[in-house]
């Protein structure tokens, strides 16, 4: 028998990604040396917070659905090792990591890794999720994309530079 997540059990998950990232880029904000960067990474940060936002609401709006699985205490330990792969695996490391960065590139780099792990997360997401909550894994996605895309973008301007 397979595991199949809920969308809220998803959107809890996210919810801390997101505060992780948000964490990061705002730190990130204080710690960039170029002008160019310190506004990327605060509009990604503000970017994190409209998504927890966005998550909460969407959680608000889900149904309460318990686990199917019987092992609870199994199931939660491995969505939330699914999670912890990424590079942020909390808010006080994600604080950490940006504090060690010796460059903007450096910062940007950790950016768009955390970006595909979370892209990652949610795509391997989906096969987990029931049908009924594909679509909340779909907007998820389309919004770490973009966020990707930016820090893509800042670090061919920065290399221009």
């Amino acid at each position: 028998m397979g595991i199949f997540l809920t969308g809220k059990e998803l959107l809890d998950t996210a919810i801390r990604i997101e505060k992780a990232g948000a964490a990061f880029y705002e730190t990130m904000v204080g710690c960039a040396r170029s002008q160019k960067a310190q506004t990327a990474f605060k509009y990604l940060a503000d970017q994190e917070k409209k998504h927890i936002t966005a998550y909460q609401k969407m959680l608000s709006s889900l149904a309460e659905a318990p686990p199917p699985e019987s092992y609870t205490e199994e199931y939660d330990q491995y969505l939330k090792s699914l999670a912890d792969s990424g590079v942020f695996s909390s808010e006080a490391a994600a604080c950490s990591l940006a504090e060690k960065t010796s460059s903007d590139a450096e910062g940007i780099d950790f950016g768009i890794r955390a970006e595909k792990d979370s892209i990652l997360f949610y795509t391997e997401m989906q096969n987990l999720v029931r049908r009924a909550d594909a679509k909340v894994i779909s907007g998820i996605i389309e919004e770490e994309r973009s966020h990707l895309k930016r820090l893509s973008e800042l670090k061919a301007g920065l290399a221009r530079a």
